[in-house]
């Protein structure tokens, strides 16, 4: 009896065996849906993060390209303003004349005040016109009577210039703001003045009667 159940087994053995083979190379389950969209979306989020970095890369390049315009518009403007300043402070040759003829430096007024006219090197026939509490950046303008004037049509200064002084003029302040102001030029008049007084056209002549 055992012999024969022995058999049983030594016959039942190889099939037994090439059952549990066939169950180990069973082929794995396919995957799931959810798994294969998921597997799908992938790509996608690639594709969408790609598009993003070239919008991005868009809006760099425009915000460059605004800040360039801006800057090209803000450098023109001020090329256009400083053509405006410089068609301004040019001068005419007759204003240039005139400008030739200031006297400059420390010059001594009435009440010991001082009055110091500078040119202005960087602007030919400009002036700086100052003293206690003010200053004025004056040009020359033409008169009818040839005395030299410069105006600071601004500040509504006048600096008038004649052969023996000079004073200072705030037409908007209606004030006279330095008189009797002498250059070592015009002392030289004004003493030859004293000494030798302009006839009058009202004194009669020598000899009349």
């Amino acid at each position: 009896m055992k012999q024969l159940f022995a058999s049983a087994l030594l016959l039942l053995a190889p099939a037994w065996v090439m059952a549990q083979g066939s169950g180990a190379a069973t082929p794995a389950k396919p995957a799931s849906a959810k798994q294969a969209t998921a597997a799908k979306a992938k790509p996608a989020n690639t594709t969408k993060s790609s598009t993003a970095a070239a919008g991005n890369g868009k809006t760099v390049v425009a915000k460059a390209q605004q800040t360039s315009s801006r800057t090209q518009l803000k450098s023109a403007a001020n090329q256009v303003a400083t053509g405006i300043i410089a068609a301004e402070a040019a001068l005419s040759p007759e204003e240039l004349a005139i400008a030739e003829r200031v006297h400059v430096g420390r010059i001594a007024c009435e009440l010991g005040a001082f009055v110091n006219v500078s040119a202005d090197k960087a602007n030919p026939g400009h002036f700086q016109v100052e003293g206690k509490g003010f200053k004025y950046r004056m040009i020359p303008v033409a008169t009818t009577t040839g005395a030299v004037r410069l105006e600071d049509t601004k500040a509504g200064a006048v600096w008038l210039q004649i052969a023996n002084k000079s004073m200072l003029m705030n037409q908007k302040l209606g004030q006279r703001m330095a008189d009797e102001c002498m250059s070592p030029e015009q002392f030289v008049v004004a003493e030859a003045i004293k000494k030798a007084p302009p006839q009058s056209v009202f004194d009669a002549p020598s000899g009349s009667k």
